[in-house]
């Protein structure tokens, strides 16, 4: 009994927060003909807003949305571009939160640039040693165990969620210190509607942090074989 409690608080642990945010995303996708405009108007009213004249806003892949800071551009999902709904206003806002905290240069935008290429090269690291490690082992003659493979990719795909924590302020800023006020101060949403906007950009905050720990799960399958 004791070993089916620990499966479940493992499932829980890597699988719950991915598939909240996914669940919550999609449970306020609904089109709601009494909102202004879509998810990319008004991404493009608040860049116009907060003068953010280098930023531009255009699609792409679905459930890509961020933005690009590099080319200076809110890139939106065609579901959040085109959508009429609270997933899609919440979103763009918050995408457009981190573009105004990128062009101003605040201190909380600098995460991102000093963290995120670390998250990625730890997981690539995780998936090349899951693929090559035995090649490795027998090169550099180290016995190969299949608990030391493990415990190696299992470090290194740890180290890129604990990567993505250290980002997480900055998703919080995009969220509670940029979307949420503009939303709520800007008047461009029913006030009813408020509650479940702060579920939503809460699942935008952690989209990053679910997604790591999804991908650890994945990894572990492996070894399974």
């Amino acid at each position: 009994m004791l070993w089916i409690f620990a499966i479940l608080l493992f499932l829980a642990l890597f699988c719950g927060p991915h598939l909240w945010v996914k669940f919550t995303l999609k449970r306020y996708a609904q089109t709601r003909n009494d909102l202004p405009g879509s998810g990319g108007e008004l991404a493009q009213h608040l860049i116009r807003r907060f003068e953010l004249n280098e930023v531009s806003v255009e699609t792409t892949q679905e459930g890509r949305d961020h933005f690009d800071i590099q080319q200076h551009k809110v890139r939106l999902s065609p579901s959040v571009f085109a959508g009429q709904s609270l997933t899609a206003v919440a979103v763009a806002s918050h995408e457009v939160g981190h573009a105004i905290a990128h062009e101003r240069q605040e201190r909380i935008a600098r995460l991102r640039v000093r963290y995120l290429p670390k998250a990625v090269f730890l997981q690539r690291l995780a998936g090349g040693l899951l693929i090559g490690w035995p090649l490795l082992s027998v090169v550099l003659h180290i016995p190969y165990l299949v608990a030391i493979h493990a415990l190696v990719v299992g470090l290194s795909g740890i180290l890129a969620v604990l990567v993505q924590v250290a980002i997480l302020p900055e998703e919080w800023d995009a969220s509670f210190h940029k979307a949420l006020p503009i939303l709520e101060e800007g008047g461009y949403l029913p006030k009813e509607d408020l509650p479940k906007v702060k579920r939503i950009l809460f699942a935008c905050a952690m989209t990053y942090v679910s997604a790591a720990l999804l991908r650890m799960l994945f990894v572990w399958r492996w070894f399974k074989r």
